[in-house]
C-alpha cells in the first residue's frame, strides 16, 4: 500500500504545491533510452542471476556510471511513494573477432562474414535493488546500432523508472550487463529521513520525539538488528501521537534500530539505526558483552549485536602478572557473536582464560573453567614442541618466557626441572591438550613448597598465626554481631506494585538487623558495571562473608526459570528491564543448584496470594521454599544462620516484618485497575545507604 500523503508531506515538504521532486502517475515501470538506443523492460521481476563473468568474445556493453533520483509515484493525486530513478551509462569494450580464414588469406572466406563490424549489437541491463526487508531485479534489452559500436566509446544510457522505497532507509543498487566484461557497479543511498521521529540526548538519558498529530495511531518497534541471523525484538507498541519515549543511555547498543508504521493494512515499515556511530552505545556493548562456557568444551561470545572480535586462550598464574597467551591450541582467529564455538582441547583448567581483542585493544578477560573447577592453582604449564624425527623440546610457561626444564636460567622452573620431567613422566601432570605440534601439560607444584626452615621458626610462625587468627576471629565476631548476617535479595521486576513490595520486605529485614543488598538501591552501581557484573560481586561479597542468597519467586521470576530450564538461556532478553539482576543471575544460580552447591547457600520464598507453591520449580526445593507471611517466623531463623535469637525475639520481629508487609501486599492482591498507558523504561532509583 502506498505511504499515507501526510507522512510524504512532512519528510518533503509543508504541502504539496512546494514539493520540487517530479511525479510519475501510475503504477507502472519503465524504461528509457538516449538517443540513438532501443529498449525493452522485461515483463515482471527477474532472478538476481550472477550470469558469467569471464570475458564474452567480440565487443561487449559495460556499465561505466550509475546514478539514482528521487521521484514520486503517486497512485492518486495524494496517495504518493518515494521513488529511485536509476541510469546507467553504457560504453562498448573489446572488438570483433577477426575469422581464422580471413587472417590467413587475407580475404572473407564466407560473405556472411565479411563485414561482422556492420552487425548491431544486444546486451542485457540487470539492475538489483535492496532495501530491507525488500529486494528486486529487473532486466532491461538494449539494442546498439552498428554505428555506434566503437572500442572504447560511450554510447549513452538506459534510464529505469522506478523502485519503490521506505522513508529513512538504505538503499543498495547494483548493476551488471549480459554477457558479461567486468563485476557489476555498486551504489548505496541514504533516502530521506522522518522529521517527525528525532533521537535527542537528555543529560544520561535519550529521548525518542515523534511529532505526530493526536488522531494519527501508528507503531512503534525496538529491535537489536543482528547481521547473522533474524533481529531480536525488543519493545513493541501501538501507540497514538505525539509520544516522547525516554530509553536510559545504558540501554544503548550500535545496533538497536526504530521500526516506525502507520497502523493501516499492508502500511510501508520505516526503519532507522540512529547508534550505530554512538561511542557511548559501543562501550555499552562491550560491558553487556560475555563469554559463556558450553560443556564438555563449548564456549561463545554473547552480545545483544554483531562485533568484530578476535579471540585467544591465556594461562593465568595466580599472583604472577598478566595472562600468558598460548599460540597453541587457539591461535587468534575471528569470533562470531552468539555462535557456539568448540575449544580444541581434552581438559579444562582454572588457569586457562579467554581473552577477547577488538582492533588490538583487550575488551573482555574470562577464565570460564574457575566457577566449576574452583580457584586458580599453583600449577605449572608445560609447553611440548614437537618437530620433526621426533624431536622434541620442553620448556615452562613462567611471567619471563617459556623457559627450558633443563637451562641454568635461575627461575623456579629451571631450579625444579628434573623434578618436573619425573612428575611429566610418571603421569603425575594433566595433559591439556595434544596434536601433531606439541602438547599442553599442567603440573602441581604445591608438594615443591620448601618446608626446610628449622622447626623453631615453623614452630613460631604457627604459634604467631593461630594467635593473629583468634584475635582476628574475635574481632570478625564482634563486627559481625553488630553489622547482622549479609543477604543478596534477587527478584524479577514483574511491575512497579511488586517492586514497591520487594522495597518494604529489603527495609524490614534491614531492622532485624540484616545488611540487605537489593538491585533496587543500587540502580547507579548497575548503570557503571551492567547487572553481571554487579550480581557476581555481590554474590561473591556474600557467600564469602557466610551470607545467604534469597531468591524471591514471582510469576515473572518462574517464567525465567522455566526458559533457562528449557532452552539453556532466555529466549527474550530485551523483554525485562536493564537493571534487572534476577534474568543475569540465572546463568550462576541454576549451575549451583544443578550441582548440588544451593544447599546452605540459598533460601526461596514467595508471597502468598501472588503465587501458588506448586509453580516453583521442582530444582529449587533443595532449598528451604517458604511462604510469606505465614512462614516469617521459619524464614528470619533461616536468615539468622547458627546461633540465632531467641524464640520469643523471633516471634516479636516476625509480627513486626508482617505488619510492614500486609498494605504493600493488600495492594498487589487488589483487582487490576487502570493502568498507564505510556512508557516509562528503566526508572533510575537513587542508591540506598
Amino acid at each position: 500500500m502506498p505511504v499515507p500523503w501526510f507522512l510524504l508531506s512532512l519528510a518533503l515538504g509543508p504541502s504539496p504545491m512546494v514539493l520540487s521532486l517530479e511525479r510519475l502517475m501510475g503504477p507502472q515501470d519503465a524504461a528509457n533510452c538516449s538517443l540513438g538506443l532501443s529498449c525493452h523492460l522485461w515483463d515482471g521481476d527477474v532472478l538476481c542471476l550472477p550470469g558469467n563473468i569471464e570475458p564474452a568474445p567480440g565487443p561487449v556493453l559495460v556499465p561505466t556510471r550509475l546514478q539514482t533520483k528521487l521521484v514520486l509515484r503517486c497512485h492518486q493525486e495524494t496517495d504518493c511513494n518515494l521513488c529511485v530513478r536509476v541510469a546507467v551509462d553504457l560504453a562498448v569494450r573489446g572488438h570483433w573477432e577477426e575469422p581464422e580464414d580471413e587472417e590467413q588469406f587475407g580475404r572473407a572466406a564466407d560473405p556472411e562474414l565479411e563485414e561482422p563490424k556492420n552487425a548491431s549489437l544486444q546486451a542485457q541491463v540487470v539492475l538489483s535493488f535492496q532495501a530491507y526487508p525488500t529486494a528486486r531485479c529487473v532486466r532491461l534489452e538494449v539494442q546498439v546500432p552498428a554505428a555506434l559500436v566503437q572500442p572504447g566509446q560511450s554510447v549513452g544510457s538506459v534510464t529505469f523508472d522506478c523502485f519503490e522505497a521506505a522513508l529513512g532507509a538504505e538503499v543498495q543498487i547494483w548493476s551488471y550487463t549480459q554477457p558479461r566484461y567486468q563485476k557489476e557497479l555498486n551504489f548505496i543511498q541514504q533516502l530521506p529521513a522522518l522529521p517527525w521521529l528525532n533521537v535527542s540526548a537528555d543529560g544520561e538519558d535519550v529521548q525518542l520525539v515523534l511529532d505526530v498529530s493526536e488522531e494519527q495511531h501508528f507503531g512503534l518497534s525496538l529491535y537489536w538488528n543482528q547481521v547473522q541471523g533474524p533481529s531480536k525484538p525488543w519493545w513493541h507498541r501501538n501507540l497514538t501521537g505525539p509520544q516522547t519515549i525516554t530509553l536510559n543511555h545504558t540501554d544503548l547498543v550500535p545496533c538497536l534500530c526504530i521500526q516506525v508504521w502507520p497502523l493501516e493494512p499492508d502500511s510501508v515499515r520505516t526503519s532507522i539505526c540512529p547508534f550505530k556511530n554512538d561511542t557511548r552505545a559501543h562501550r555499552n556493548l562491550w560491558r553487556a558483552a560475555r563469554l559463556q562456557l558450553l560443556p564438555p568444551r563449548g564456549w561463545r561470545l554473547v552480545a545483544p549485536c554483531s562485533l568484530p572480535a578476535e579471540a585467544t586462550l591465556c594461562w593465568q598464574a595466580p599472583g604472577r602478572g598478566s595472562c600468558q597467551p598460548l599460540v597453541p591450541p587457539l591461535p587468534r582467529e575471528n569470533v562470531t557473536v552468539n555462535e557456539a564455538l568448540e575449544f580444541p582441547l581434552l581438559k579444562g583448567h582454572p588457569n586457562l582464560c579467554v581473552q577477547v581483542s577488538s582492533g588490538e585493544k583487550l575488551q573482555l578477560q574470562e577464565c570460564l573453567w574457575s566457577d566449576s573447577l574452583g580457584p586458580l592453582k599453583d600449577d605449572m604449564l608445560l609447553v611440548e614442541t614437537r618437530g620433526p624425527q621426533d624431536n622434541r623440546s620442553i620448556c615452562a610457561l613462567e611471567p619471563s618466557g617459556c623457559t627450558p626444564l633443563l637451562s641454568r636460567a635461575s627461575t623456579r622452573a629451571a631450579r625444579l626441572g628434573e623434578q618436573l620431567l619425573q612428575d611429566l613422566q610418571s603421569g603425575q601432570c594433566l595433559q591439556l591438550w595434544d596434536d601433531d605440534l606439541g602438547a599442553l601439560w599442567a603440573c602441581p607444584m604445591d608438594k615443591y613448597i620448601h618446608q626446610r626452615w628449622a622447626l623453631v621458626w615453623l614452630a613460631c610462625l604457627l604459634f604467631a598465626a593461630v594467635l593473629f587468627l583468634l584475635l582476628l576471629l574475635k574481632k570478625d565476631h564482634v563486627k559481625a554481631a553488630a553489622r547482622g548476617r549479609a543477604a543478596l535479595l534477587l527478584y524479577s521486576a514483574d511491575d512497579a506494585g511488586f517492586e514497591r513490595l520487594v522495597g518494604t520486605l529489603a527495609s524490614a529485614l534491614c531492622q532485624l538487623p540484616l545488611r540487605v543488598a537489593v538491585d533496587l538501591w543500587s540502580r547507579r552501581e548497575l548503570s557503571a558495571q551492567g547487572s553481571l557484573a554487579w550480581f557476581h560481586a555481590q554474590r561473591l561479597q556474600i557467600l564469602q562473608e557466610g551470607g545467604v542468597v534469597i531468591l524471591l519467586f514471582s510469576p515473572g521470576a518462574v517464567a525465567l526459570c522455566q526458559e533457562w530450564l528449557q532452552d539453556g538461556t532466555s529466549s527474550t532478553p530485551g523483554a525485562h528491564r536493564p537493571h534487572d539482576a534476577f534474568a543475569a543471575s540465572l546463568s550462576c544460580v541454576l549451575p549451583d543448584f544443578l550441582q548440588g552447591r544451593a544447599p546452605g547457600r540459598y533460601i526461596g520464598a514467595y508471597f502468598e496470594g501472588l503465587l501458588h507453591p506448586d509453580a516453583v520449580p521442582a530444582l529449587f526445593r533443595a532449598v528451604p521454599v517458604l511462604a510469606l507471611p505465614s512462614q516469617l517466623p521459619d524464614f528470619l531463623r533461616t536468615l539468622q544462620g547458627p546461633g540465632a535469637a531467641r524464640p520469643g525475639w523471633l516471634s516479636n520481629r516476625a509480627e513486626r516484618v508482617s505488619r510492614a508487609l500486609q498494605p504493600a501486599l493488600d495492594s498487589c492482591l487488589l483487582p487490576p485497575g487502570t493502568q498507564e498507558t505510556g512508557l516509562e523504561m528503566a526508572p533510575e532509583a537513587g542508591d540506598r545507604t
